[in-house]
C-alpha cells in the first residue's frame, strides 16, 4: 500500500447538555488541500457525535488512501483499536449487556475495512491546532440548532 495517497483526518463532536443538542466536525487534509464537514442534530450524546464524525469523515473519501486519523475521543480510539472485536464476537452486545450506538459501530467498521487507518488519540484542548478547529466546527454546528 506505499502508493496510497495519504489522508490526514481530525474529528470532534459537542454535545450541551449531554444528552441534548449536539454538532461533529472533521477536518479532512490532502496535500495542500482541506475539506471540513460538520453537521447537528436537535437530541443526541457526545458519543453519537464523536462516531458520526468518523463515519462521515472516512464516508467522505472517494477512492483507497492510507489514513492518519486524530480523535481527542478516548470512547471513539479505544473504542476502535481494543473493543471493536470483541463487541462483534459477541453479536454486537459488551460484557456487561447492552452496548450503545450499535448502528455507528457497525457503520463505521463497515467504512474502515477497504482503508488502512493508523489512529491516534490526541489530548483535547491542549494546544493541537487541527483538533482546536474541528472543536470550534463542531460547536459551531451544534449552536446552529434552534
Amino acid at each position: 500500500m506505499t502508493d496510497l495517497s495519504r489522508v490526514t483526518i481530525y474529528t470532534d463532536g459537542a454535545c450541551e447538555p449531554n444528552p441534548g443538542p449536539g454538532g461533529w466536525a472533521a477536518l479532512l487534509v490532502f496535500g495542500g488541500h482541506e475539506k471540513e464537514l460538520c453537521g447537528s442534530e436537535v437530541y443526541t450524546t457526545n458519543n453519537r457525535m464523536e462516531l458520526t464524525a468518523a463515519v462521515q469523515a472516512l464516508g467522505a473519501l472517494s477512492q483507497p488512501c492510507r489514513v492518519d486519523f486524530y480523535t481527542d475521543s478516548e470512547y471513539l480510539h479505544r473504542g476502535i483499536s481494543e473493543w471493536l472485536p470483541d463487541w462483534r464476537r459477541r453479536g454486537w452486545k459488551r460484557k456487561s449487556g447492552k452496548l450503545a450506538n450499535i448502528d455507528l459501530w457497525q457503520a463505521l467498521e463497515a467504512s474502515i475495512k477497504e482503508r488502512s487507518i493508523t489512529w491516534h488519540w490526541v489530548r483535547g484542548h491542549a494546544g493541537d491546532r487541527l483538533n482546536q478547529r474541528v472543536d470550534s466546527l463542531a460547536r459551531k454546528a451544534m449552536r446552529k440548532i434552534p
